[in-house]
């Protein structure tokens, strides 16, 4: 049986995300790297790897999806708005994205990183993706565009979806973290999240979530995904404890 070869072609990628790119190089160091150059350099290779682009798309990403959620949510207020685009901005979130359109195939990758998975590795596929924005918009601005409408195509159907995936304000506020800060005022108490079921068609899932400390169901939660779901099975967990909600 034929092994794929990674990374895949750029054509597919370009191909995968509905926008083709004028200038190849550009998008060729967003999926590059820095352990693949640092290779390069130690043979004396020279290339970018995609660290400058990663932070310029995160400006990017966040003035979109802002953008976005001003227009959209118009009955929102500030800290409400700030604590969606935080859910949609996030190294999960983008993951998420990422592998929505399999953009860890197309990672060049040191074989360090290679043999540690990689390509699946959240970091990684997120901090791409930031890159990935930032080359689009780079392209499209200098092929005559305004870049963010570029952007905006390729990353919104992403974002959207991922709203629906959340649904209401209990996945916006942090209740998993909330609840950590509490549960840590007791040294030695263990927290975990067991999937209990989990139902429906795979384009269509519904989970069934316990948290538990020290093996004690303290939360129950039901939810579209298994972030969501933790989510609501933290929020009845911190009210157990008696902390009100923000």
């Amino acid at each position: 049986m034929k092994t794929t070869e990674y990374p895949l072609p750029l054509e597919l990628l370009e191909e995968r995300i509905g926008y083709s790119f004028h200038d190849k190089a550009l998008a060729l160091r967003a999926l590059t790297h820095s352990s693949y150059s640092n290779e390069g350099h130690d043979r004396g290779e020279r290339g970018e790897c995609n660290e400058r682009l990663e932070f310029f798309g995160d400006s990017i990403l966040s003035l979109v999806v802002s953008e976005y959620l001003f227009g959209s949510y118009k009955s929102k207020q500030e800290g409400e708005l700030t604590r969606i685009r935080a859910s949609l901005v996030c190294e999960g979130a983008l993951a998420g994205y990422a592998a929505k359109f399999g953009l860890g195939e197309f990672l060049y990758l040191g074989h360090g990183e290679e043999k540690a998975n990689g390509r699946s590795r959240k970091s990684i596929v997120s901090d791409a993706c930031e890159a990935l924005i930032a080359a689009i918009y780079i392209d499209d601005e200098a092929s005559g565009g305004d870049g963010k409408g570029a952007v905006s195509r390729f990353i919104l159907p992403y974002v959207k979806a991922e709203l629906e995936t959340l649904g209401d304000k209990t996945d916006f506020f942090d209740f998993k973290t909330l609840l950590q800060q509490i549960i840590q005022q007791v040294n030695g108490e263990r927290l975990e999240y067991v999937v209990t079921g989990e139902s429906g068609p795979d384009h269509d899932k519904v989970f069934t979530v316990e948290a538990r400390l020290n093996s004690n169901v303290i939360g129950h939660g039901v939810g579209r995904s298994k972030r969501s779901a933790e989510q609501a099975a933290a929020k009845e967990a911190v009210a157990l404890f008696g902390v009100k909600e923000p």
